[in-house]
């Protein structure tokens, strides 16, 4: 088998360095191919969500149902992320693509044909499969057809801008056909964008692997999925079946077992799954907590928002898109410029920033209510969506500041992965909090309050690691890490 120039990082690929071999005559296209699964997945993020009422009283469904359309699909991408773009490395790009396209787009025509609630949560899982074949491999697949850094820099620009219009438009487009068709065209919109990329892929996009494919780790990779699944599984059905049930004992030992050999075992490897030297970089730990605080409140904040709008406050499905709109608008103007900022003055200026605007809107809805004005609403998503913009290029800045290139893939990756969990863990414990509230006599309103607390705290935090990371102790634990790495490739 011929090599191919491909990137020497593995994952990410946002440090890959192509050979002419490689490159092709339609950067562009390519880039905008990547694009079309940007957008499809980006989209199913937040279009979701605003169905869910309409999903709830067609299937039936109880809010540990609505927990697990959400968790099925980010639980599976956050388990297998690593491990296809390691197969993606290995077994080529385009190929891994594709078959991520085919999965995504066949599971998406399989949830608008699901009858019943457990159908919908396992074709939402196979959507899961296909999603994490798509985004990590697609930013390879774009840094083997830019090679030149400013060219790169440009296409990773344009990248980030559609991640930011998907999660903007989805709501909308999602209200919108909900009320208008009904929850079943949601997933038809995936059908001829998923289509036309896979045929598009066949055509323009050049196959590549990594010279050195990192070794798979399955042993790693089931121990990662089972901590995973326990964990979310207790956590959403533990206010149902009591939480000293033998099932959510069995589910919470079952996690305490597979993050302990996880531990024990990841270190023992050659090409871990994950390598835990990582941690010893503060500004690198601090990513990892940053990606779970921030995208277990947005996850938390979408679901609990649908449904607040929806059931509580009776707005349809449409109304409820647009009310998201200050929120999506704000995402879209502070990105951009957090990563200018980061650019410039470090990552302190935008965390601070990000955390002040997490900390005044979630501070906002702690005083949710029926009567609550729209105007203080929309004002407590536009800080939320300020919070969101400034916090996403600090975090994958701070998982690869000072990483050997040869590791940086793999660093922003993990933080990737991050965020996946983050936002599994916040359904799951918006869900529970909300469950356990009800339970004890509260209406849904005032049931959601724990949870806007609970956010205010993940908004404090997000303050203190803003500051802590950019301190001189916390850089030199990065350059300890970084030695350490350049010493094993000596």
């Amino acid at each position: 088998m011929p090599k191919a120039n491909a990137p020497t990082s593995t994952s990410s690929g946002v440090n890959a360095e192509a050979g002419p071999a490689n490159r092709s005559n339609h950067p562009n296209l390519i880039l905008g191919i990547c694009c079309m699964s940007l957008l499809v997945v980006g989209m199913d993020v937040t279009i979701v969500n605003v169905a869910l009422p309409a999903i709830q009283h067609d299937l039936h469904a109880t809010l540990s149902g609505l927990q697990w359309i959400l968790d099925a699909y980010t639980l599976v991408v956050a388990s297998l992320l690593m491990l296809s773009g390691s197969m993606s490395d290995r077994f080529g790009r385009r190929r891994v693509f594709q078959i991520g396209l085919v999965l995504f787009t066949t599971a998406s025509l399989l949830c608008s044909m699901a009858h019943s609630i457990g159908q919908l949560i396992a074709f939402r899982a196979l959507q899961g499969l296909g999603a994490s074949m798509l985004n990590p491999v697609a930013l390879s697949i774009i840094a083997n057809a830019f090679p030149e850094p400013k060219a790169r820099a440009h296409a990773v620009g344009v990248w980030g801008a559609v991640a930011g219009v998907s999660l903007a438009i989805g709501p909308l487009i999602g209200g919108a056909l909900t009320q208008a068709v009904g929850w079943r065209s949601i997933f038809w919109i995936n059908l001829p964008i998923g289509l036309a990329a896979v045929a598009l892929a066949a055509r323009f996009v050049p196959e590549s692997k990594a010279p050195r494919a990192r070794a798979v780790d399955p042993v790693g990779q089931l121990l990662v999925f089972v901590s995973l699944a326990s964990l979310t599984s207790a956590v959403i059905e533990g206010p149902h079946t009591g939480w000293t049930s033998w099932r959510i004992l069995g589910l919470s030992a079952a996690t305490g077992v597979a993050l302990t050999i996880f531990f024990l075992y990841e270190p023992r490897r050659k090409d871990p799954l994950v390598d835990l030297r990582f941690f010893r970089s503060i500004p690198f730990s601090s990513a990892t907590l940053l990606a779970l605080c921030a995208f277990a409140s947005f996850a938390g904040f979408l679901f609990l928002n649908a449904l607040y709008l929806e059931q509580a406050r009776g707005f349809s499905a449409f109304h409820t898109g647009l009310c998201t709109l200050p929120l999506a608008i704000m995402m879209m103007v502070c990105a951009p410029l957090s990563g200018r900022l980061v650019g410039h003055h470090g990552t302190r200026p935008s965390l601070l920033a990000a955390g002040a605007g997490f900390l005044l809107s979630t501070l906002m809805l702690t005083r949710l209510s029926i009567g609550t004005p729209v105007a203080l609403l929309l004002l407590a998503y536009a800080l939320f969506g300020l919070g969101l913009g400034m916090v996403n290029p600090a975090i994958t800045n701070n998982a690869v500041a000072g990483m050997p290139l040869s590791q940086a893939g793999v660093a922003a990756a993990i933080a990737s992965t991050g965020r996946q969990v983050g936002a599994a863990l916040g359904v799951a414990v918006a869900g529970t909090v909300v469950a356990g509230s009800r339970a004890r006599g509260s209406d849904f309103t005032r049931a959601t309050h724990p949870f806007w607390w609970i956010m205010t705290g993940c908004g404090a935090l997000v303050l203190l690691l803003g500051w802590v990371s950019n301190t001189t102790w916390a850089q030199t634990t990065t350059g300890r890490v970084a030695h350490l790495f350049e010493e094993r490739n000596r």
